[in-house]
Order: structure tokens, then sequence, then C-alpha cells
């Protein structure tokens, strides 16, 4: 029967919904750690997850048009319309179990994704300020070997080559 397929679809989906949860934590918990070293590996790996979760996603679409099919709702019914159609109580409860479970996680990494987007971007911010800073200030030298303050004209390629 589909309804059994649809069922363990939707529970790996949960399962790596969870995971990318976790994942985004972690890519919080480096941003506001200061632990910049491991943010790229972090970001890896929640495209990692996000691409399976894409897969997964397709392996769902095949499930629920056989389930609609079984139940005569149309092909792209949606969990909820696949609720309100279950031929039983027990399944209408299990696929809302499921619905509900799904819309609470994605619901934790809207808000985990979000956070993460505001402290990445005060970080390059801050980077950027800090970088400002430093180049601004630099002194350099002249031809005799001592420091003088950089012209705001300074260029990294001398004009006269």
């Amino acid at each position: 029967m589909s309804i059994h397929e649809l069922s363990a679809v939707l529970w790996k989906e949960r399962e790596l919904l969870e995971l990318l949860v976790f994942k985004l934590e972690v890519e919080r918990l480096l941003l506001t750690s200061g632990k910049t070293r491991w943010i790229q590996r972090a970001s890896e790996e929640i495209e990692q997850v996000t691409g399976r979760l894409r897969t997964l996603g397709l392996a769902r679409t095949v499930e629920v048009d056989a389930v609609s099919l079984e139940w005569g709702t149309p092909e792209d019914a949606t969990l909820r319309e696949l609720v309100a159609a279950a031929p039983t109580e027990v399944w209408s409860e299990i696929l809302e179990s499921h619905l509900n479970g799904l819309l609470d996680l994605t619901n934790q990494i809207r808000d985990l994704r979000d956070s993460n987007e505001q402290l990445l971007r005060a970080a390059s911010r801050s980077t950027q300020e800090t970088l400002a800073g430093t180049f601004s200030s630099a002194d350099t030298y002249d031809a005799h070997g001592h420091a003088a303050s950089r012209p705001e004209t300074s260029r990294l390629v001398d004009k006269d080559i």
C-alpha cells in the first residue's frame, strides 16, 4: 500500500529537517562565538542536507501521487488535503502528525536561517570596517626607509610605471 511508503518518506523528511535544524544551530553557535574558521564547512554541510531534502522531495511527490490515485484526490494534493481525504481516522491522525511536525521544523529552520543571515551580515560589515580602518591608517615607507603616512590617494601600483 502506497500510504505506508508515503509515511516512511515523511519520517525520513522529518529526520533530515531535524538534521538541518542541528546544522543551522551549529552554524549559529560558530557565528556567535567568532569561530569563523569552521563557517565554510558548516555551510557545506547545510548544503549537503538541503540537497538530500531535494532528492527526498521527489520521492515524496511520487508517493503522494500514488496515494492520491488510491484515495481519489487530485494528483498534486497537499498533505493537508490527504489528511482530509484519509479513509480511516488512524491515517488521518498519522498524516496530521507528519504535517504538524513538518510545519514546526520548517518554522524553526526559517527562524535559524534568518538569524544566521543577520549574524553573517554583521560579521561581513565588521570585517569590511576593520579592513578599511587598517588600510586607511597604515603607514608606508618613503624612498629613504622612513615611515610616512599614506596619502589618501595611494595606489597599489606606482603611476609612473
